[in-house]
């Protein structure tokens, strides 16, 4: 539900990451590393992986297109701490089937950032392009930046592409993209709002401080919780569609959805 990215030229600071109650570590070889700083993100990222860790680490790579990405891949994707590979500005299926290439037979997960135009409208393609890939999420500031976006408005499209063809590709609902106000925790609660009622499930972070925001805020309230144990309750001895006692009919889809939000509840029991 929590992705804290980390840059992957600090050490100390991804290890206090690692301790930090985020569910994933993305440690970030891309935009959070200056050029003079690659190889040693790299070398320090490897020495970390070497080893596997009670949470689990991501890696974000370089550009696909550019001298660093293939090198990393193989260096990497052996490692057996490494959680997943999150590969940036995603265009097409072609991208993902390289990087698999990269990694050989036993690829690790794959997560497909979707940053541009070409990303967005081939999600669900992108989504099934390997059986390697894991999930889809959107990277909204290059998005912004790629299509002139100056309004909130103008990512919704965007955003409910990429809930829909994760769901199709039976894939994970994605995560939000990050919330670049670190200070702003009350727009941070706000805007994770909005993302749950589009479909999302959970965010990417960039400071600790965001992540028991952006917990509350996925978690079902107790209201939630009462309804989707009313509803499984009543499927428990009904396959087809049922009436509660209120009057409502629900199907089957209706109870799904009702069994995740008691999974989740489930998790707001153990941090609780």
């Amino acid at each position: 539900m929590t992705w804290l990215y980390v840059p992957g030229d600090r050490p100390d600071v991804v290890a206090k990451a690692l301790g930090s109650g985020a569910d994933v570590v993305l440690v970030d070889l891309e935009d959070a590393v200056a050029p003079d700083r690659k190889r040693y993100a790299l070398d320090a990222t490897a020495e970390l992986l070497t080893r596997r860790h009670p949470v689990p680490v991501h890696v974000r790579i370089n550009a696909l297109d550019g001298p660093l990405a293939e090198g990393e891949v193989r260096r990497l994707a052996p490692l057996p701490g490494l959680g997943a590979l999150r590969l940036p500005k995603v265009g097409g299926p072609a991208d993902v089937t390289r990087v698999a290439g990269w990694a050989g037979p036993g690829s690790p997960p794959l997560y497909a950032l979707l940053e541009s135009a070409p990303g967005i409208e081939h999600a669900y393609a992108i989504a099934t392009a390997h059986p390697a890939v894991a999930g889809l999420a959107l990277g909204e500031a290059d998005l912004r930046a790629d299509l002139g976006i100056t309004e909130e408005s103008g990512l919704a499209w965007p955003r409910g592409r990429v809930v829909v063809a994760a769901r199709a590709a039976g894939l994970a609902p994605p995560p939000q993209s990050v919330y670049p106000d670190v200070r702003d925790t009350e727009g941070l609660a706000r805007s994770c709002a909005a993302g749950r009622a589009l479909g999302f499930l959970g965010r990417a972070a960039i400071h600790p401080r965001q992540l028991p925001v952006i917990e509350e805020a996925f978690l079902p309230t107790e209201t939630e919780i009462a309804a989707a144990e009313e509803v499984v309750g009543a499927a428990v001895s009904d396959t087809g569609a049922l009436a509660l006692p209120d009057g409502r009919f629900v199907d089957a889809a209706v109870v799904a959805g009702a069994r995740r939000t008691l999974a989740l509840a489930a998790r707001r029991v153990r941090s609780g």
